[in-house]
């Protein structure tokens, strides 16, 4: 653990623990607001427009190595909070989770991408991973003043919304279900992820997915809207197996869209079911107004977006 020094006046304690063990000590140890920094890009950002106060302690987690790479254990995929999102967007299985490949592929620039991790954009609360997250079921392990702790990503945004989060929990760890992946996975070494390539996608259930993220302009921008879809057709009946749907962007809570699934639910899988997947999102999103757009804008988007990458789906 390295205390990098005393400030004075404005200038925060920074404090830099190399093992969790080192982390959970610095909680109880330290005294006065603290806040826990992975790549430092939104809060630094936060900070400099005053949307935040600059705490009296600041606890890197840049050095805990604990908390960064991605691995299969067991039957669920490990993403450390602490890994990078260029090293999110650059390995070979995080590829194979084509939702959240595109979303941290279009979160700001590759400058940024080069410092965020994905651990920092999902603590946000806003972060452009967290539709994906919720379509592939993900949960989240936090260190917590009472140790490691566990909770879906739905339930973690459903205690932000009803601001029941506590500040001082570190996210350690982001868990992925390896049966949401685009092909099996059986299992992995430290050179090299091995796939199950005796089953194909035709001899289970036919997967569609997508990713949509609407912004103020073409590229490195917050995101208005964003949307996620995953879904599994029985090849047998033709029949949604599993489907999920999740919306959010900008500054409001991604949400799943229950309801809506459940009307998708009730019909065959095919294109003709586009239009009503649009109405249906469009019924069911509550989103909100700000100097970019409103509510009503966003909205309308979230549902357009929906309808026209299931047409997609069924017409490549």
């Amino acid at each position: 653990m390295v205390l990098l020094g005393y400030g004075s006046g404005a200038q925060p304690s920074v404090w830099q623990p190399d093992t969790l063990q080192e982390l959970q000590n610095i909680r109880e140890q330290i005294e006065g607001t603290r806040c826990y920094v992975a790549g430092g890009t939104l809060l630094r950002t936060q900070w400099e427009a005053a949307l935040k106060v600059l705490p009296e302690h600041l606890v890197s987690l840049a050095c805990i190595p604990e908390i960064n790479g991605i691995s299969i254990q067991g039957d669920e995929i490990v993403i450390g909070a602490m890994t990078r999102l260029r090293d999110c967007a650059a390995d070979p299985l995080l590829g194979k989770f084509p939702i959240l490949h595109q979303a941290i592929l279009a979160i700001a620039a590759p400058s940024v991408r080069n410092l965020a991790t994905i651990g920092g954009n999902i603590a946000s609360g806003i972060g452009d991973t967290l539709p994906a997250l919720l379509v592939y079921d993900a949960e989240l392990h936090w260190l917590t003043c009472r140790g490691m702790e566990t909770q879906h990503v739905a339930l973690w945004l459903e205690n932000g919304r009803d601001s029941k989060l506590n500040a001082d929990d570190v996210l350690i760890s982001i868990h992925i279900p390896s049966r949401n992946a685009a092909v099996n996975l059986t299992s992995y070494d430290s050179e090299q992820y091995t796939f199950d390539s005796e089953q194909s996608l035709s001899e289970r259930n036919h997967q569609i997915s997508f990713y949509r993220k609407l912004g103020r302009r073409e590229a490195f921008t917050a995101s208005l809207v964003t949307v996620a879809f995953h879904g599994e057709v029985n090849p047998d009946d033709g029949r949604w197996a599993r489907i999920a749907i999740a919306a959010g962007g900008g500054s409001g809570m991604a949400v799943r869209l229950t309801e809506t699934e459940q009307w998708l639910r009730s019909g065959k899988a095919d294109a003709s079911q586009a239009a009503g997947l649009a109405t249906q999102a469009v019924a069911e999103f509550v989103s909100y107004t700000d100097a970019f757009a409103s509510e009503s804008y966003r909205i309308q988007s979230a549902g357009n977006m929906l309808g026209a990458g299931l047409w997609q789906a069924f017409h490549p």
